[in-house]
């Protein structure tokens, strides 16, 4: 059990039976009421988030949450296969399961996946992955680092910002929680 007071980022709790993730809680007392905690919660089935005030003392059952290593395979239309890499079980995720997650997975790629109760919640990449760059606008003599940026499409065919020197061909680093260019690899 956890209370309304413990509420942090990225813990997962249990409202009428359906999975929650926190997103944010604040504390706030006031002078004629008493303390309360504000939590901004996102609902796992829909993803729908919504701000609610609790007391305290508000107890809610934690979730258990499990990380399994699963390698990408392959998608097909708006379904994601994964392969357990112990047991060798598929699974497909849907699209709204991978998010915008999709964007820079490449296939044989290692994930871990948020499982509860044998039923998958969503997919954690690693915190950067190596892509190639399969078109960009030719760099000029003379472009530098802190000239500036341009559009580049990636292998996965996610669309990001790069610095006017790099290349078609080149390989590079890419931040998977911002979505931003990293470096070179």
């Amino acid at each position: 059990m956890i209370t309304a007071r413990q509420f942090r980022p990225g813990n997962i709790v249990e409202v009428n039976g359906v999975l929650h993730a926190i997103v944010e809680a604040q504390h706030a007392k006031s002078a004629q009421r008493g303390a309360v905690v504000r939590a901004k919660l996102k609902n796992l089935d829909t993803g729908a988030i919504f701000e609610q005030a609790y007391r305290p003392e508000d107890s809610f059952q934690q979730a258990y949450i499990e990380q399994k290593k699963m390698q990408f395979l392959y998608h097909d239309n708006s379904v994601y296969y994964f392969m357990d890499q112990s047991t060798y079980e598929q699974i497909g995720l849907n699209e709204s399961l991978v998010g915008d997650s999709a964007k820079f997975l490449k296939d044989g790629m290692e994930v871990d996946v948020s499982m509860h109760d044998a039923s998958p919640l969503g997919i954690i990449l690693p915190p950067s992955v190596k892509l190639k760059v399969t078109y960009t606008e030719p760099g000029i003599k003379g472009d530098t680092a802190k000239g500036g940026s341009k559009p580049a499409t990636l292998e996965t065919g996610a669309v990001v910002k790069v610095p006017l020197f790099v290349n078609t061909d080149d390989i590079i680093k890419i931040d998977t929680r911002t979505g931003d260019y990293y470096g070179r690899a």
